[in-house]
C-alpha cells in the first residue's frame, strides 16, 4: 500500500490549532488552566518518545497555541527509555513506552503519576476496548494513556522475493523468513530482525505453534534453534535503521513494525517518483500464523517537573484532529476512536494498519515474565546476535 507524503498531512490539524473558532472548538491545551496562568508552572515540557511518531507539525503546533517549549528526544528500544527511568531524575514530562510488559512493570514499579482527567477532557475519544484492555495493567486507567497500536509482522519486497523464491512464495507466513532454505535463498537480497528479543521470541514461537509469551527452557533452546538455522542469512539486527535498507532495497525482506515498513514503502515511492522510475512492490505482511500486537501508551514520569504542561500535552493529542493527522503521517493505527473517520482511506482501508476481526483474532499481547525467565531470554537473545 502506498501512502501519498502530501495526502497524508491533513489540513484539519491545522484549523484545529490555528483557527480553531471556524471550526468550532478550542485547542486541548487551554483546557488546562494551570499551564496557562503566568508563573504557574515554568512553559517547558520535556518529551521522550519513539522517532518519527508525531506529525512533522504536531509539536510547532502545540507550541504555538501554548506558549509552551517543547524539547523533544527520541530512542529506539524500549530498554533505553527503561534504564532512563529506572535511574531517576530523567527530567522528562511525557514519555510513550509500550504497555506490555514495560509500563506493566513500571506501573508496578511506581515510575509513573497519577493522571488528573479533570485535566484531560478530550479523553471521552479514547476507545473503550483499548482502555479495558489496558485496565489490566493499569487498574483504572490512572496512569496510562492509549496512544498507538500495531503489530509485528514482515515487510516484504515482493519482486525481489518473488526471484528469488518464484511465483509461490509463502508470502502470508513467517516461513518466509524462519524456514533455513527461503532464508538461504533471500540472505542475497537482504534479511533484517527486530533487535528485540520480545518480538523474535514471540514470532519465532507462533511459528513454532507455541505460545509466543512462553519461557520454558526446552523453548527457549527450541527459539535458538530457529535462530541458528537462519543466522547467517540474516544482515543485522535493529530497530531503526531497517527502515531505511527496505526503503532503498538493501533489504527485501524485514521483521518490522507495521507503521514502519508503511513509512518505508512511502519513502520508498517518493524516490522513485523523484528519479523518474517504477515504485517498488513492498508491502506489511501479518502472517497468518498470527503475530504479536503492541500498545504504546503516553505516562508522566513521577519527578515530573511540568505536570500541567505535559496534561495539556496529553490532550491536546487527544483531539481526534490533532491524533488522525498523526496517524496520516506515521501510518500508525489511533486509540481515538473518533479520529478513524478523519484517517485517510489509504491508511484506514489497509487492513495492515487496521486488520479485521478473523486477524485480530490471531494476535496475541505480550505478557510480563518472571525476572529469572526474561534474563534467561536476554542471554538468549544475545548469544543468538553474536552467532554463539
Amino acid at each position: 500500500m502506498r501512502y501519498d507524503a502530501v495526502t497524508l498531512r491533513l489540513a484539519p490539524l491545522a484549523c484545529a490549532v490555528l483557527m480553531l473558532a471556524a471550526c468550532g472548538g478550542k485547542p486541548a491545551a487551554d483546557a488546562d488552566a494551570p499551564a496557562a496562568k503566568p508563573g504557574a508552572e515554568e512553559k517547558v515540557l520535556n518529551v521522550y518518545n519513539w522517532s518519527d511518531y508525531v506529525a512533522d507539525d504536531t509539536v510547532k503546533n502545540f507550541e504555538a497555541a501554548t506558549g509552551v517549549k517543547v524539547n523533544y528526544d527520541v530512542y529506539d528500544a524500549n530498554e533505553t527509555l527503561e534504564s532512563k527511568l529506572s535511574a531517576g531524575a530523567s527530567g522528562y514530562d511525557a514519555v510513550f513506552p509500550s504497555a506490555r510488559p514495560f509500563a506493566q512493570r513500571q506501573v508496578k514499579a511506581g515510575m509513573y503519576a497519577k493522571l488528573d482527567k479533570s485535566k484531560l477532557p478530550n479523553w471521552s475519544h479514547l476507545d473503550p476496548q483499548l482502555l479495558q484492555n489496558l485496565a489490566s495493567i493499569d487498574p483504572g486507567n490512572e496512569h496510562l494513556v492509549p496512544y498507538m497500536w500495531g503489530t509485528t509482522g514482515l515487510g516484504l519486497n515482493v519482486d525481489k522475493i518473488k526471484q528469488a523464491l518464484g511465483d509461490n512464495a509463502p508470502l502470508d507466513s513467517w516461513s518466509l523468513l524462519f524456514d533455513p532454505a527461503n532464508a538461504a535463498k533471500l540472505g542475497k537480497c537482504g534479511i533484517t530482525v527486530l533487535d528485540d528479543d520480545q518480538e523474535a521470541f514471540g514470532a519465532a514461537l507462533i511459528w513454532l505453534g507455541r505460545d509466543p509469551n512462553a519461557g520454558a527452557a526446552d523453548e527457549i533452546d527450541a527459539v535458538k534453534k530457529v535462530y541458528a538455522a537462519i543466522r547467517p542469512h540474516v544482515r543485522t539486527f535493529n530497530n531503526a535503521e531497517y527502515k531505511d535498507a527496505f526503503a532503498n532495497g538493501d533489504a527485501c525482506i524485514v521483521m518490522g513494525y507495521s507503521g514502519d515498513i508503511a513509512q518505508a514503502s512511502t519513502a520508498a515511492f517518493d524516490a522513485a517518483k523523484k528519479a523518474g522510475k517504477p515504485a517498488p512492490n513492498l508491502r506489511f505482511v501479518i502472517p497468518k500464523e498470527g503475530a504479536i500486537r503492541w500498545v504504546d501508551v503516553i505516562a508522566v514520569p513521577k519527578d515530573s517537573k511540568h505536570l500541567g504542561n505535559a496534561h495539556a500535552f496529553i490532550d491536546y493529542l487527544l483531539d481526534p484532529k490533532v491524533a488522525a493527522a498523526i496517524s496520516n503521517h506515521v501510518a500508525y493505527a489511533s486509540a481515538n476512536k473518533d479520529a478513524a473517520p478523519l484517517v485517510d482511506p489509504a491508511i484506514a482501508q489497509d487492513q495492515g494498519v487496521y486488520p479485521p476481526e478473523a486477524v485480530r483474532a490471531k494476535l496475541v499481547d505480550p505478557r510480563s515474565l518472571p525476572e529469572d525467565v526474561q534474563r534467561q531470554r536476554v542471554r538468549a537473545w544475545t548469544s543468538i546476535k553474536s552467532g554463539h
